[in-house]
């Protein structure tokens, strides 16, 4: 007798249901499983024999025949195997009573002596089943990981395999959810704190901004200006993250087999220039998520950007545009999201003076140029904002009364949910489709005439005069305004000219309801 039993499979963070079918019957022993599995589905043969042997059901003199479908659909890692048992334990006729539902499922890896273990990405695997209609999913209890409770989702925690057949006969849950592990709520802790920064009121404004709308910055300044002191503070201006995006943060740490330090501080990647274009975007013979998904849901600090080799920033066009990864391999095809603010910072030429009051230049032109050249043109087109700092003088400076995160992380926050609740969804300006977002404040066509005078006389590529709409429109956003002012417009441009310059009024009063055509029809 056939028996089939419900798991879940991992196509990066994408589940699907994955049907255990399992026949037991007499003949040479043996234990077979089809259904493209790799080296670690194999290898479940080995580890549920024992694991049954151990727990007094031998299936010796018994041929088991495993099939996993999806057929078509390759199969990793061993979270099979606890359904694997289940459904050898079911067609092999030790469960007789046992009722098992179609809509019950059964993740987790087994140890040799009947213990039921986590596996990678549990999470990814708990939501999947959520979406594909699971009621009821038997998976190991994992103290490390946060409890997760989901509507309409029955989670049931289990030690061993022996725990799982007792629930099934009848008997209730054990309560794992007594025992400590993280928590969703705790409290937002930041290292660094805005007040802590001396100076760089322009600096500020614009990391404030770019926070606001989830825009990306690049700032340019010699060593010891504040570059990387100004990143490593932005993530204490932003707000916490949702329940929802904190799943997500888990799911990749675990597919990743990385740490993480806290769930509601916004993960902050910060890798270091000699790092593989692999590991920044993913990849491997396994793929797994690289640091453009670790840094999904909020910020990626690349130092010294110029020093990273040419392959890895022009890699980074996909995720700075798409806001995801797909990476392709012989047998699978892998997509991970990677939708994080890009912060970076580089100096003026490679030795760092360029510019300077302070110091000599000694770069020779070809140098500079060729430095400025390892940031190709089509990546300076992705970023929104463009910074220039310059040390600050501390002589006479008063360091009483600098604002604190908290007070802007509050601003940053209104003006969040001004943009939520403009688009229906927790989805920022810098995001939105740009037809969504031109359909509900289009320019004047005043605006639209300067702003298109401007980008000629500039070199704007068209995708650079979008980045500043979206931009002005999360100035306005900051301001309370309900439309594009020219103020806000003309301070987004200001952002893109690498220095704190205050741009003179270029554009004429126009009526409020005035609009361009050609940008509603974008």
């Amino acid at each position: 007798m056939s028996a089939k039993v419900t798991s879940i499979g991992l196509k990066g963070l994408e589940g699907y249901r994955v049907q255990v079918e399992a026949q037991v019957k007499d003949g040479v022993d043996s234990f077979i499983i089809v259904g493209l599995p790799d080296a670690s589905v194999k290898e479940s043969k080995e580890r549920v024999s024992a694991t049954l042997h151990s727990m007094g059901f031998p299936i010796v003199d018994r041929k088991v025949v495993i099939n996993l479908s999806p057929v078509e659909v390759k199969k990793n890692g061993p979270l099979f195997d606890l359904a694997i048992a289940i459904g050898v334990l079911k067609s092999g006729g030790f469960l007789k009573k046992e009722r098992i539902p179609n809509d019950t499922g059964f993740i987790g890896a087994l140890s040799l002596d009947g213990s039921v273990l986590p596996v990678e990405g549990m999470i990814a695997a708990i939501l999947a089943a959520k979406r594909l209609g699971v009621k009821q999913l038997y998976l190991p209890f994992d103290p490390t990981i946060p409890r997760v409770d989901i509507e309409e989702l029955e989670l049931l925690y289990v030690e061993t395999l022996q725990d799982v057949l007792d629930l099934l006969g009848g008997r209730q849950p054990l309560p794992f959810n007594q025992l400590k592990s993280s928590s969703f709520n705790e409290q937002l802790l930041v290292e660094r704190d805005f007040n802590q920064i001396i100076g760089h009121g322009f600096a500020k404004r614009g990391l404030e901004i770019a926070a606001s709308g989830e825009h990306y910055v690049l700032m340019d300044g010699p060593p010891g200006c504040g570059k990387s002191l100004l990143a490593e503070t932005f993530p204490s201006i932003l707000p916490p993250l949702s329940k929802e995006a904190q799943l997500e943060k888990i799911s990749l740490y675990q597919l990743a087999g990385a740490p993480y330090n806290s769930l509601t501080l916004p993960p902050y990647r910060h890798p270091h220039h000699s790092a593989s274009a692999v590991s920044i975007i993913g990849g491997g013979t396994n793929p797994k998520p690289g640091e453009v998904s670790l840094a999904h849901r909020e910020v990626l600090f690349m130092d010294e950007l110029g020093e990273f080799s040419k392959k890895t920033l022009d890699m980074l066009r996909q995720p700075l545009e798409n806001e995801k990864v797909t990476i392709s391999r012989v047998h699978s095809t892998v997509t991970y999201p990677a939708k994080f603010i890009f912060i970076a910072a580089m100096n003026p030429c490679p030795c760092g003076y360029l510019g300077s009051n302070r110091n000599y230049c000694t770069c020779s032109e070809k140098q500079i140029k060729a430095y400025k050249n390892r940031v190709s043109g089509p990546i300076l087109d992705r970023i929104d904002i463009l910074l220039s700092l310059k040390p600050v003088n501390l002589k006479g400076h008063d360091f009483q009364g600098i604002e604190t995160s908290e007070d802007v992380r509050a601003r940053v926050q209104r003006a969040r949910e001004r943009q939520y609740e403009r688009y229906g969804k927790e989805i920022c300006n810098a995001s939105v489709p740009f037809e969504q977002l031109i359909k509900q404040q289009p320019l004047t066509s005043n605006q639209q005439h300067e702003l298109q005078s401007l980008s000629i006389k500039r070199g704007y590529s068209n995708r650079v005069q979008i980045k500043l709409i979206r931009l002005a429109r999360t100035i306005a956003d900051m301001r309370g305004e309900e439309r594009i002012s020219d103020d806000a417009l003309l301070e987004a441009l200001s952002l893109r000219k690498m220095e704190p310059a205050t741009m003179p009024s270029m554009f004429a009063q126009t009526s409020a309801g005035e609009s361009s055509d050609e940008y509603q029809k974008h």
